[in-house]
Formats: C-alpha cells, structure tokens, sequence
C-alpha cells in the first residue's frame, strides 16, 4: 500500500483553461489527474452533437487534451480519469486509441464506464414501476417524456475503482459524480473498505474542492481577492490523500494562485443545500465536520469528516426542450442613458402587445446597473452608459421570432444616443430546461470495458 497519493485537478468544467493539465503533470509530482467536464446542460448538448454525428457526444477538447499530456503520463506512471467521454465514452475511448496506435503506442489500457443512459429505457422503468417524476417539483415525467433530450444517471466511484484494478491508464466515464473523480483512485490505492463512512466521506470532500479547478486555488475568490498572486499563472488544486483518510489540499511550487482556508472554504460552499446530507452514491458526507488548518504556506489539512451510509437510490439528470428563447442588446448613451434604455424598453414591450404576441417570460436587465444585484443594485450619482439587455422566452417559435424583429427598429424608432447593436437580429435558441429524479440501484448497473491498444 503506498503512504501517500497526490491527485490532481486538471479541468474543472468543458472550456477550462487548457494549460492546466499539462501543467499539472509537468510541473511537479502527482499519481493521478481528474478532469471534470460535465455539468446538467453539457450533457444535452453532447447528446445533440451524437444525434448528428454517432461517432461524436464527448468533449473533444479532452482528446486533444490527451494527446498533450499522455507522453509525460506513461512517462511518470500518471493515470487520467475523466467524465469527459459525456454521452459516449467508447467514441471518446476510440479516439484517443486511435491517436495512440498512429504513435506507435504499445501497451495503454483505457476504460471506458457506460450505462449511465437511459434513453429508450422509459418504457422498461415503468412496467417496473419506476416513473422518474420530478424529485423536486413531484410533477409527472410523463409531462415531459416525449420532449427529452438526456438522462443519465450519477454513478458513483465503484465502476472507475473497477477499471483501476483491471489496470487502466486512462479511465473515461459518462455522467459520474464530480466527486468521484477524486476519491475513486483513494479507494482504489488504498484499499477502504465501501462502509467505511468517515474514510468516503473525506474524500468525496477531496473531490467537491477539486471538480471546479482553479476555484480552489484563488480562482473566483472573493476573501482578499486582490491581494492573491499571479493568476494569470494560476496553480490547479491537488489533493495529497493518505490512508488513515486525511487529505492536504496544495498546488505545485512556484505557480501562481493561492490555498488556504478561506478559498477551501469557499468552495466548499459551492451547491451544497443540506450541509450535513451531502448526498453521493458511494456515502452521505456531513459538511459541517470538515475541520481545516493551514499547516504551511499554500498546504490545508483536511480532517474530522464524518460520514453515513450510501442510500438505496442513483440521482438521474435529464433535460428536456422546453420552448425558445431570443436575446439582444442595445447601448444608450449619457445624458439620460437610463431614462432612454427604460424608454426602450417601454416602447418594445407595448408593440410586442400591440402585436397579440404571447411569451412565458419577458425579462429585461440595465447592464451596468443592475444586471447581477436587480432591485438591490444602487442608483449611482453618474450614469455614463447603459447596455440593455432584453430577451423573451416563450413555446411559440413565431413570437419569439417575432420578438427578435422588434428590436433593430428602435434605434431608429425609439430614444436617441443608441449603439452596439451587433451580430443582427436576435434568432430564436432552444430552451434546455432541467429534470432531476431518482431510480432504485438496482434499476440499473455500470457497464466497465478496458480495451489496450
């Protein structure tokens, strides 16, 4: 058994910074990198892409990605595990093997996780009584189930632990948790048992600090933000685990970025509801035992998770078309720029009326003013410019069309002082909307296939 692991973060969502794994394996010592690229709305979009093309649905950033990082990996011994392969895993797997043989490659193991789709299993689920309804909302899936576009279910860290054993160098998944890219590898080296609680829970904690990057790290933090070094060249968070459950969350020497309390802290906090049910399929983690010390410079020590036992039932994400959306902006200009853009505004909304058009929502925001704190947001004494920024949403693809045709008109129409109209007439998007459920472990089973190249 080895004494310590050190697992490191490499992508903290689809479009993160592309430097960050080569860094990570080039800079300084680590066992393991995770890259999470998945969140609810990625899937839909790779499932989009898979439509159009069978041989596509994963993040081909993370082949390129691949081809980058993989000589110093089997170089150094790094194994690579990532959700990237999205709603195809084997399409992403053959990808990079093929990259590999056209290099000359011998001997790469990479497992693929599957079964985490259910499309075109909702008939089956409900002659055995399983209905996916809304967990949240209680409303009926068949609401909506002629509109899906996505459903995965969460797995766990078992089936990436599975494919570590069968030797692989690279593990790709589906729709696993975030977390599990983390502790996944602690299990696997270390030897925990699945029950014990305190042990899982500490490293799904590990892995909630290291799914979103350079979050952890400095990036996106608020405490003393200015005072954080050289983010240009910030250092992606690894977490050095060892087998008593401890974990020290640290970055590599001389990278930029900042650990400490406060930015651990602050993501921690991030999409948590219940901080003492921190819910994954593998245990219940308890959020308010997390104790943390700066033991060095750049060095927090994780300790005093506890943890309870996994429930009987896998959350499953889906999305689902649900309508249309158009956005556009103009820009008014100072004097008056707010009385003009509020005038704007005014003048669309009553033709929009005069036009019998019907939309769910109309929603318009003053950028500048108060397009992240709305009514909170404070009148300033000087009002140089103002973006406003107007969109409708709506089930009816001629309204919402209709709605982006109104727009151009008023800068020739409506107030004076009026730019930065680009790009045209705003065009109808698709509305992706979210459908979180849950279904019974036993409904369902990880598929794990190791292919070498």
């Amino acid at each position: 058994m080895k004494q310590k692991i050190r697992i490191a973060s490499g992508q903290g969502f689809w479009g993160d910074l592309q430097s960050a794994p080569f860094d990570q394996v080039s800079k300084g010592p680590i066992d393991y990198i995770m890259m999470d690229f998945l969140a609810e709305v990625t899937m839909s979009i790779m499932q989009k892409q898979k439509y159009r093309n069978p041989e596509l649905g994963y993040a081909k950033d993370l082949v390129t990605i691949v081809e980058h990082i993989l000589p110093i990996c089997l170089e150094k011994k790094i194994k690579i595990i990532t959700n990237g392969g999205g709603v195809n895993p084997k399409g992403c797997s053959d990808a990079i093997l093929k990259w590999a043989h056209k290099k000359g490659i011998k001997g790469l193991k990479i497992g693929i996780v599957s079964g985490d789709d259910l499309l075109g299993k909702f008939d089956t689920l409900a002659q055995q009584g399983i209905y996916l309804n809304n967990m949240e909302t209680n409303e009926k899936f068949e609401n909506i189930g002629h509109k899906i576009l996505s459903a995965n279910v969460y797995f766990g860290a078992r089936p990436i632990v599975d494919a570590l054993k069968q030797g692989a160098d690279i593990v790709i998944t589906g729709r696993t948790t975030d977390t599990a890219l983390t502790y996944a590898p602690m299990i696997h080296e270390f030897g925990w048992s699945w029950d014990d609680w305190d042990k899982l829970a500490t490293g799904v904690v590990a892995g909630h600090i290291l799914e979103c990057g350079g979050q952890a790290s400095g990036g996106n933090c608020s405490y003393n933000w200015k005072d954080i070094p050289d983010l240009a060249h910030i250092g992606f968070p690894i977490a050095e685990a060892f087998p008593n459950g401890e974990v020290i969350i640290t970055k590599h020497e001389n990278t930029g970025g900042l650990v400490s309390v406060q930015t651990i802290s602050e993501q921690l906090m991030y999409e948590i509801g219940n901080p003492t049910n921190y819910i994954t399929p593998d245990c219940i983690a308890d959020f308010t035992s997390i104790q943390l010390e700066q033991t060095e410079p750049n060095r927090v020590r994780i300790f005093g998770v506890k943890g309870q036992p996994a429930t009987e039932l896998y959350k499953v994400s889906m999305s689902y078309s649900d309508g249309w959306t158009a956005i556009g902006t103009l820009t008014y200009a100072w004097p008056d720029a707010l009385e003009k853009a509020k005038k704007a505004d005014e003048i669309l909304r009553t033709r929009l009326h005069d036009l019998g058009l019907k939309f769910d929502e109309i929603r318009t925001e003053f950028l500048g003013l108060n397009s992240c704190h709305g009514p909170l947001a404070e009148m300033p004494n000087v009002i140089n410019e103002i973006v406003l920024r107007i969109g409708a949403r709506g089930h009816d693809h001629k309204a919402v069309e209709s709605f982006g045709k109104e727009l151009a008109p008023l800068i020739l129409t409506g107030p004076p002082s009026v730019t930065g109209f680009a790009g045209g007439r705003p065009k109808p998007g698709e509305v992706i909307a979210y459908w979180p459920s849950l279904i019974p472990k036993s409904a369902v089973q990880p598929v794990v296939i190791v292919t070498e190249v």
